[in-house]
C-alpha cells in the first residue's frame, strides 16, 4: 500500500513515516498543489495526505486507486468532499488537534492589538517612547469579547477571555439568539454582536455561506474601538472592506493570522497599519499539538487503506459501500 504526502511545508516527515512504515505501507512525499501535478506525482497511491493542494473530482478520476484523503488541520475547504464522496473515497481531517493552540493565540492577537503592543515595540526600536500611538487603551474588566462560531476553538477563546475578565457574547448557527450556549455564553444575533463587542474574535470554518462573512456592511456595524481576531480562514473576511474600515480609522485594529491571500506579499496594504498584528498562518503550532497533527493525520490515511475505520470521517458513509 502506497500512501503519498501531496504537498506539505514541513521541515520533516519522520513522524508520518514511523507511523505508515510501521503499519507495512510506502509513504512518498512530494510537493504538487495542483490538481495535474498531483496526479502525475501520486500515480499508483492508495490514500493522499494533503496539506494545501487543491482534490478536485479531475485528482479522484486521475488516481483510482486512492481510497483516503487525509488532510493535515480541520478545514477541508481545498478538497471537493462531495466528488470524493461520489468515488467512495473518505475524507478524514484532525478536528480537535488545535483548540488550545489556536485558541491561545486567538487571545494573545487579541490583547496585543487592544494594548497596542505592536505600535510600542516598532516605537521603541525606532528610538521613539511615545504611548500616543497605542491609545485608546481600556482595562479587560467590562469589556466585551464577541465569538462568531462556538465550535471547540471558539468555546475555548470564550473561557479563556472570561478568565481573564471578558463579558464573552457568541454567535453560532446553532444557538437561537436569546438563548445560552453549552458553555453558558449569552447567544445573540451577528450583527448584535458586532455592535457590541470590543474585541469580534471568529472561529467559523471557510464555506459558501461563511466566505466574506465580515464584509462592509458587517465592518460598518462594528465599534471604532473594536479589534477584529481572525485564526480561521482568510476568506472568511473581505480583505479589502478590512482595509478600507482600517484606513477610516472604523476600527481599533486587527490581529490577523489567516488571509485571503497566502503567503502575505510584504507590500500588501494589510503591512502598512501600525494596529495591526499579523502571524504567518501559525496559530495551530505548539510542539505539542504539531506532533499530535502529524501522527494523527498520517494514523487516518492508514486505517482507511488497511480496511479500518479511522478516528476522524467527515463522509463515514463510503465505509459501509
Amino acid at each position: 500500500m502506497k500512501i503519498v504526502i501531496t504537498d506539505c511545508d514541513h521541515a520533516s516527515v519522520d513522524i508520518e513515516r514511523e507511523v505508515v512504515e510501521s503499519a507495512g505501507c510506502e509513504l512518498v512525499r512530494n510537493q504538487s498543489m495542483e490538481p495535474d501535478e498531483i496526479v502525475r506525482g501520486a500515480a499508483g497511491a492508495d490514500g493522499l495526505i494533503v496539506q494545501y493542494g487543491r482534490i478536485t473530482a479531475e485528482v479522484f478520476a486521475g488516481l483510482p486507486t486512492v481510497s483516503v484523503i487525509s488532510r493535515y488541520g480541520v478545514g477541508v475547504d481545498t478538497v471537493d468532499v462531495a466528488a470524493a464522496t461520489a468515488r467512495g473515497v473518505a475524507v478524514c481531517n484532525v478536528p480537535d488537534y488545535g483548540t488550545e493552540a489556536v485558541s491561545d493565540h486567538a487571545i494573545a492577537l487579541a490583547l496585543g492589538v487592544t494594548r497596542g503592543l505592536g505600535v510600542l515595540d516598532r516605537g521603541i526600536r525606532a528610538g521613539s517612547h511615545d504611548l500616543a500611538p497605542s491609545l485608546p487603551v481600556h482595562q479587560i474588566g467590562g469589556r466585551v469579547f464577541g465569538v462568531v462560531g462556538c465550535g471547540r476553538i471558539g468555546s475555548a477563546a470564550a473561557r479563556k477571555a472570561a478568565g481573564l475578565g471578558y463579558r464573552v457574547i457568541v454567535n453560532d448557527i446553532l444557538f437561537e439568539p436569546g438563548t445560552t450556549s453549552p458553555g453558558g455564553w449569552p447567544a445573540t444575533t451577528l450583527a448584535d454582536l458586532l455592535a457590541t463587542s470590543d474585541v469580534i474574535s471568529l472561529h467559523v470554518p471557510l464555506h459558501h455561506s461563511t466566505h466574506h462573512l465580515i464584509d462592509e456592511a458587517a465592518l460598518r456595524l462594528v465599534r471604532p474601538e473594536a479589534v477584529l481576531v481572525n485564526t480561521a480562514r482568510g476568506g472568511v473576511v473581505d480583505t479589502d472592506a478590512l482595509v478600507a474600515a482600517l484606513r477610516a480609522g472604523r476600527l481599533h485594529g486587527a490581529g490577523l493570522d489567516v488571509v485571503e491571500e497566502e503567503p502575505l506579499r510584504a507590500d500588501h496594504p494589510l503591512t502598512g497599519f501600525d494596529n495591526v498584528i499579523l502571524t504567518p498562518h501559525s496559530a495551530f503550532y505548539t510542539a505539542e499539538s504539531y506532533a499530535e497533527l502529524k501522527r494523527r493525520t498520517a494514523q487516518n490515511a492508514v486505517d482507511v487503506v488497511l480496511g479500518r475505520v479511522p478516528r476522524d470521517i467527515l463522509n463515514p458513509e463510503v465505509l459501509a459501500r
